[in-house]
């Protein structure tokens, strides 16, 4: 089942395991998948006298394994056979539960973590074939081990189609704690955890001492504009520090990138990976996973404060915090999410195949998504609000050529409809005429362009109509000390190769500014 190649792989990976792991397995008779597990368990547990398997027979359509450590359980489990993307998923599940592997979060995150309230089952459904799924996955499995109150248990719901089905899940990742919807679709260690505290609190230590930090530049933000930021900071010699929800930004949510300069072709999770290693050849600190809760440009020296009472100090600030995908702005939208609403073609297409879906959005993102769904989907109808559609010549070209897929333009979503569990259908509006028509739909992929990530920072600085931070050419804001870059600014083309151009410029803007005593 398993290549010999991969277990030679394996082998070596295991091969510094200090921890007895048992994979403690429950097999029912009744499921077609048992004999296969078994080999798979079998082949998984021969690359290593650390690894062993204890397998018990059950009732019903049971198909499961759990982790244990030194006799002790993890609070991880597979349901399912954990092939495809999710391999690496249990390969770094039984690192981590060794106590290897640099994907741990620091003491600040893990303390946050060990602090959220209650017991806490979570379940997470994927496909085999998302390559999302394990970001999620891999990230819960890690709180696992981090708050011994939290369980953790990945479900394929291919082989649990019933389940999914009851559960009206027609998106993936989809994650439930105790129950409830938590998240559905992309998500990191930081998301993920602001939504639980968001939902089962935290326990506040208020003897807990606050940790400062401080710098000679803060860059708030690991994008392109960021990354480029904090890199020329550094190379004049500063002590920099970026502080972000998660390193690479937005970029981590995009796929084929074929414009960046001197790089033919990369994706974003490639070049979010670039990015973090090229920051990490400098003397850069990174505080990944930080979520805002207050900054003050008051005074000479800023500061930034995040959750887990910790604050970053420096004369000088560089806000490089991009955007995020804009959504319809219609009443019951937040409720179909994840039951109807999709933002990512590659994730959730699949649940449509053979199905009718609407694309919302004709430039180059939304008529990517049109020509990927239109080979899976029944019909695909592209809405413009605009007169003509936005995206390249080329994009345009290619889905002319596409007989199930057609594009209206002068439309507007007014309103989403659904059965309560499900969306069923939207309403456009003619915008040469102002008529409406409800048409029923299976799904929607939203692809209308960013809204800038801007929330925080409201009150202190000056903002466009588009709430995006204004600045000048040379990416000073109208406080000394105070920079922005990227697509969080109201600088016009929203592109990776310009938000780093902004990045270096914001970085040398603050250099001189330091060098005239202006900071």
């Amino acid at each position: 089942m398993l290549d010999q190649s991969i277990l030679e792989q394996v082998k070596g990976i295991f091969a510094s395991l200090k921890s007895e792991i048992t994979l403690n397995v429950a097999l029912a008779k009744e499921n077609e998948k048992t004999a296969e597990m078994r080999q798979f368990i079998d082949e998984f547990t021969s690359v290593s006298d650390r690894l062993k398997a204890e397998f018990n027979e059950v009732e019903g359509q049971e198909l499961r394994f759990g982790l244990v450590r030194d006799g002790q359980p993890t609070g991880i489990s597979f349901r399912g056979i954990p092939n495809g993307h999710e391999f690496t998923s249990l390969l770094l599940a039984v690192l981590n539960a060794d106590g290897q592997g640099k994907n741990f979060p620091d003491e600040t995150t893990q303390r946050r973590i060990k602090a959220l309230k209650g017991n806490i089952a979570l379940k997470t459904y994927v496909s085999l074939t998302c390559t999302n799924c394990p970001d999620v996955v891999q990230a819960l499995n890690l709180m696992s081990l981090i708050n011994p109150n939290i369980r953790h248990e990945m479900i394929d719901g291919g082989l649990f189609q019933q389940e999914v089905s009851e559960l009206g899940i027609q998106g993936v990742p989809a994650v439930y704690c105790n129950g409830e919807s938590l998240h559905i679709g992309r998500g990191d260690l930081g998301i993920l955890l602001q939504k639980l505290e968001d939902m089962v609190g935290s326990e506040t230590d208020d003897n807990a001492e606050p940790v400062e930090h401080h710098h000679d530049v803060i860059v708030v933000g690991g994008g392109p504009a960021g990354a480029s930021a904090a890199i020329y900071s550094a190379r004049k010699g500063l002590r920099v520090a970026v502080v972000a929800e998660r390193i690479g930004g937005q970029v981590n949510d995009t796929t084929g990138i074929e414009n960046l300069i001197s790089v033919p072709q990369t994706n974003g999770t490639q070049l979010a990976a670039d990015l973090k290693a090229h920051i990490g050849s400098y003397p850069i600190d990174i505080f990944e996973h930080r979520k805002l809760t207050h900054v003050d440009f008051s005074g000479k020296e800023k500061s930034i404060g995040v959750k887990g009472r910790e604050t970053f100090f420096a004369p000088a600030v560089i806000i490089a915090t991009g955007a995020s995908w804009r959504r319809l702005g219609v009443a019951d939208e937040e409720k179909y999410i994840g039951h109807g609403i999709h933002f990512c073609q590659h994730c959730d297409g699949p649940f449509y195949k053979g199905k009718n879906v609407a694309v919302i959005g004709a430039g180059n993102s939304g008529l990517e998504a049109a020509i990927d769904l239109s080979g899976i989907c029944n019909s695909v109808s592209v809405y413009e609000f605009s007169d003509h559609p936005k995206a390249d010549t080329v994009l345009q070209q290619k889905a002319a050529t596409l007989d199930n897929l057609k594009i209206f333009t002068n439309s507007q979503v007014t309103k989403v409809e659904g059965d309560g569990t499900k969306l069923t259908a939207i309403t456009v509006k003619d915008r040469t005429n102002d008529e409406e028509r409800s048409i029923g739909i299976d799904g929607v992929f939203v692809q209308i362009g960013l809204a800038a990530n801007s929330e925080p920072f409201k009150e202190q600085l000056d903002m466009t109509p588009r709430h995006e931070i204004k600045v000048d050419e040379f990416c000073r804001t109208t406080i000394a000390g105070v920079y922005a870059a990227g697509d969080v600014t109201n600088v016009p083309y929203k592109q990776i190769v310009i938000a780093m151009g902004e990045g270096a410029k914001a970085a040398l803007s603050a250099f001189d500014d330091r060098l005239r005593g202006i900071i």
